[in-house]
């Protein structure tokens, strides 16, 4: 038994480790994000040899013991297969899908891109109730019934009362003896935090730029909620518009027109003074766009938005800008020439997937 356990050990640190070994390229590509649950994500491994149990000696060189001689012909006519194609004599690809906990994830992405641990601004926290058994009460379930202290208030009820015999010491509880254990509430704080993730979908953005995104979000949030108990997500679509949309519609939504950012940046805004005041909450707004914005006025506003409201209500804003052969990538160079010395904004530029895990280690890499 305790050579299995070994054994099996030994196997997840192999594959462990051949996570490890490519997890720069599971950054790039999307091919995880449909394979992830609520706590575990289904990892491929091509070309890892399973384990298996042998039976027996397996002696070699000996043939069976049936009827006939050696050389006599089967008595099965052959069949004719359904393949297409002529035999071949490489080895064949295995491949096993192995369960892998979103926190074990989280914590190979943080050793691979050398990511700190965020740390909270200030008393952005909300209090959970916590506490221990530690206080006694007269009334309560059985299962919490303390029996020394009921039977210690029987027995001086027994003796105040005159009926104790010690020479028969014997002790009967009733209802008004019985003492229960009691949780005293104890509120500790626990962090809490809400994520912004804001994408173009006016028609500049094609569907490359907009599977990139979706592969950053996937990895900003399993790396955020390793860092935060409570994670809320809000999804905002915009191009002229801008809307609040589910988890689906954001990766799959395809829509043409022009683009006007602040119309995302403003209902942002309206989601934190109303719904997630900064005192309670940690604030991350992240967004993803080709560059291209209406006009030059509405980047103008863009920025004022940034700089008088959104950035001293959040613990970092990011932007990320997604080549595309119809964005001009100008908006990245307007937000850095206005805000470039802020510190609670980052920006990234990303060409290919190739560039994703760089973009994800600017954005996270402050520890903020």
């Amino acid at each position: 038994m305790f050579r299995i356990e070994a054994d099996r050990a030994r196997f997840r640190e192999i594959v462990r480790g051949r996570i490890r070994q490519d997890l720069r390229k599971y950054l790039s590509t999307g091919e995880l994000i449909g394979r992830a649950g609520d706590r575990t994500v289904s990892i491929p491994l091509p070309q890892i040899e399973l384990p298996r149990f042998v039976f027996g000696q397996n002696p070699k060189g000996q043939g069976g013991t049936g009827e006939g001689e050696s050389g006599d012909p089967s008595d099965a006519e052959p069949t004719e297969g359904e393949g297409s194609g002529g035999a071949g004599e490489g080895e064949g690809s295995h491949i096993l899908e192995v369960e892998v906990d979103i926190e074990e994830l989280a914590e190979m992405l943080g050793d691979e891109l050398q990511l700190p641990n965020i740390q909270p601004r200030g008393v952005r926290e909300l209090s959970s109730d916590g506490g221990r058994y530690n206080g006694v009460r007269m009334s309560g379930p059985d299962s919490l019934r303390q029996f020394r202290r009921s039977f210690r208030n029987a027995l001086k009820r027994s003796i105040a009362s005159g009926i104790y015999d010690p020479q028969r010491p014997k002790v009967v509880p009733i209802r008004e003896d019985f003492r229960y254990r009691m949780r005293k509430s104890c509120p500790q704080p626990d962090s809490s935090a809400v994520v912004f993730h804001m994408m173009d979908v006016s028609g500049s953005m094609g569907r490359e730029q907009k599977e990139i995104v979706r592969i950053k979000a996937f990895w900003i949030d399993t790396w955020l909620r390793s860092q935060y108990k409570n994670l809320e997500v809000v999804y905002i679509v915009h191009d002229a518009v801008a809307r609040i949309v589910d988890q689906h519609t954001f990766f799959h939504l395809r829509e043409s027109g022009g683009t006007k950012i602040s119309s995302a940046y403003d209902l942002c805004l309206k989601q934190i003074t109303e719904r997630f005041r900064p005192d309670d909450w940690n604030i991350y707004p992240f967004h993803y766009s080709d560059g291209d914005n209406w006009s030059a006025r509405d980047t103008e506003l863009c920025i004022s938005m940034l700089r008088d409201e959104i950035l001293p209500r959040v613990n970092q804003f990011c932007y990320g800008q997604v080549k595309s052969a119809h964005g001009s990538g100008q908006f990245k160079k307007d937000l850095d020439n206005a805000l470039g010395e802020e510190e609670r904004i980052v920006t990234s530029s990303v060409n290919d997937r190739a560039d994703v895990p760089e973009a994800i280690r600017s954005f996270l890499g402050s520890g903020r």
